[in-house]
């Protein structure tokens, strides 16, 4: 996932400056696993991996010093990752099963 984030930052260029500051400051923080640029470049959004019980640090860092570098306000969206999509057999006819 790092890996990614610098070949498109270097390789590809579609980085800028305000998503590399929130990437450096992800990968300096504890508790992350990864985190890269995501969309379409440019500009926009990264995403992190998080472990959970480093979520809450993550931002108030990442949301303080952000602030301090840039002079905007970062957005964060906590998910959590879902067992997947599943095939629902129990609506299907008898008969189509097959």
């Amino acid at each position: 996932m790092n890996a990614s984030h610098v070949s498109l930052r270097d390789d590809y260029e579609v980085s800028c400056e305000e998503i590399d500051v929130l990437v450096d400051l992800a990968w300096e923080t504890e508790g992350v696993i990864g985190s890269r640029i995501t969309g379409g470049g440019f500009g926009g959004c990264t995403v992190s991996i998080v472990k959970n019980d480093a979520v809450d640090h993550f931002i108030d860092k990442l949301g303080k010093a952000y602030k301090e570098k840039t002079g905007h306000e970062a957005e964060f969206y906590v998910v959590e990752i879902g067992d997947g999509a599943k095939r629902n057999l129990s609506r299907r006819k008898r008969h189509d099963i097959g």
